[in-house]
């Protein structure tokens, strides 16, 4: 087989793995503004995660009720809403009143359309995108699952952090929406009795642009776009006038600051390391255990996906040994074999309900890959239990932080081990899924679930069961794919589990859950 004719079979398996995916499980979520369970008042004193105090960014005293400059504030707005456009009504519809979700959702979007693997080259070579240059080909970044779990951890922290100072100065200020204020002006949402400034919807606008333009940078016009009308928005829809709006915005600007510069010096730049490091890796491994894992990809690829993520910089868990999955079977052994039989049964007898699931969990390429699919079953879930902006924020914080520590876990197992796929220890084995470019043990599905499950069971006791059920049944799809033999999926849940009590035990510090 020529390389073109390799190159499009390469790009022929991406469109299938696509569609199979993507069919199963949309970006958007159908809902409309909703009224809160519960206002969490309190919210202001909850920990916050970077930032150091509640006080820490500092937004002007806003006018007094009945103040000219608040009155003329309440004039301009219904002026607004009295001038709206279709277009502008149907955006005051779209962003709710809980705008952490599409922002989340416009994330995941932005993953699966940065989720590509980077072409061969014609002469067999391959070109890795540039963070100095993103527009150059291939355009930066390659939204794989490990750039995926930092990005919404980072974007989730800095929603966090800047609706706890939201909702710290909400208390203080105490100043009432303006359809509290001026009866005619009426509230496109649930009048939940929200106290409006700062607006809430502007810190989640400014945090989600600055943080997703770094992330994605040939986005940036395109989310400063996104945040202008949501930031309109938010007076058309009548709980925020212009003055809540603009110490929203102070919040999320400094906020951002602060959660960008922690980006910058985890260490993620070095995570895809030149070929001779990649090697000396590899070459531990083999030393220490006597096996190593190849790419059997065609063509090849010259180095594996982030052999150094397992170095970026952790979020909750103390450092990755203490969570490093124990020493695989050795090849060959009593308990390898056993697996090896039942990839074999698996690849014979699929039946339809396990092919389902292998291809429900999949998450390969163009997709959002399992953080976002994790991300997307807790937004449902959120809005189920009609979560507010604050406490929404909180479940996707720790959660993602979880998701983020399991993929750093995982990768540096995966790397400590460098132990080899099915395919390449089964003669003549084929998946039905392709094969990742990186070592098998653990997996690294297993391990993003088996942590986002042990976080969202802790804020959803009632749901553990649902939860903890996906998190098996996601291992186990990649076993059915002929992927993982079933110690790499088993032990990955573990692994995933223990980094995610981590994050569980956090979050139990603020004592409000």
């Amino acid at each position: 087989m020529n390389l073109h004719i390799r190159h499009l079979f390469l790009l022929i398996s991406i469109l299938v793995i696509t569609v199979s995916c993507m069919d199963e499980l949309p970006t958007k979520l159908e809902f409309e503004g909703y009224e809160y369970a519960e206002l969490d008042q309190n919210a202001g004193n909850w920990n916050l995660i970077l930032m150091t105090k509640n006080e820490q960014i500092i937004i002007p005293t806003p006018s007094a009720i009945g103040s000219p400059a608040l009155n003329q504030e309440l004039q301009d707005a219904k002026n607004k809403i009295a001038n709206a456009t279709a277009a502008q009504r149907e955006s005051v519809k779209y962003w709710t009143n809980n705008s952490l979700i599409r922002w989340n959702e416009i994330a995941l979007e932005l993953s699966v359309k940065y989720n590509l693997i980077p072409g061969p080259n014609l002469d067999g070579t391959y070109t890795l995108p540039n963070p100095a240059n993103p527009s150059a080909t291939p355009n930066f970044p390659f939204a794989h699952p490990p750039y995926i779990s930092r990005m919404l951890a980072y974007l989730s922290v800095a929603q966090y952090d800047g609706l706890i100072t939201a909702w710290h100065y909400k208390k203080k200020f105490a100043r009432k929406a303006p359809y509290e204020l001026d009866s005619q002006i009426k509230s496109a949402y649930a009048e939940n009795g929200l106290n409006s400034y700062p607006s809430d919807g502007a810190v989640i606008a400014i945090t989600s642009r600055e943080v997703l333009s770094v992330m994605f940078p040939l986005e940036k016009e395109y989310l400063s776009k996104l945040a202008e009308e949501h930031l309109e928005s938010l007076v058309i829809a009548g709980i925020n006038v212009k003055s809540d709006v603009e110490a929203g915005k102070i919040i999320g600007t400094e906020v951002s600051k602060v959660v960008l510069a922690r980006a910058s010096t985890d260490g993620m730049r070095n995570a895809q390391p030149a070929r001779p490091i990649s090697d000396s890796i590899k070459n531990a491994a083999f030393a220490r255990f006597g096996w190593k894992w190849e790419n059997m990809e065609s063509p090849q690829r010259p180095v594996g996906l982030a052999p150094l993520f397992g170095r970026v910089k952790l979020w909750n868990v103390p450092n990755v040994e203490v969570v490093r999955a124990k020493v695989p079977p050795s090849i060959g052994s009593e308990e390898f074999n056993k697996d090896v039989e039942e990839l074999k049964r698996f690849a014979k007898n699929l039946t339809v309900e396990q092919r389902r699931i292998a291809n429900f969990w999949n998450d390969g390429l163009n997709s959002y890959s399992p953080p976002g699919h994790w991300n997307r079953l807790a937004k449902e879930t959120v809005v189920n239990y009609r979560f507010s902006p604050v406490r929404t924020a909180r479940v996707f914080a720790y959660m993602n932080m979880a998701i983020v520590d399991a993929g750093i876990s995982c990768w540096d197992t995966k790397y400590y081990y460098h132990y080899p796929r099915p395919i390449q220890t089964i003669p003549g084995f084929k998946t039905i899924l392709g094969t990742p470019n990186f070592p098998a043990y653990t997996s690294g599905h297993s391990t993003f679930s088996g942590a986002a499950a042990e976080v969202l069971s802790h804020f959803f006791p009632s749901d553990a069961e649902k939860f903890r059920k996906w998190a098996d049944e996601a291992a186990m799809s990649r076993v059915y794919g002929g992927i993982h033999y079933r110690f790499d999926s088993e032990e990955g849940v573990k692994q995933g589990i223990a980094v995610g009590a981590y994050s569980v035990a956090k979050a139990k510090l603020d004592q409000i859950d």
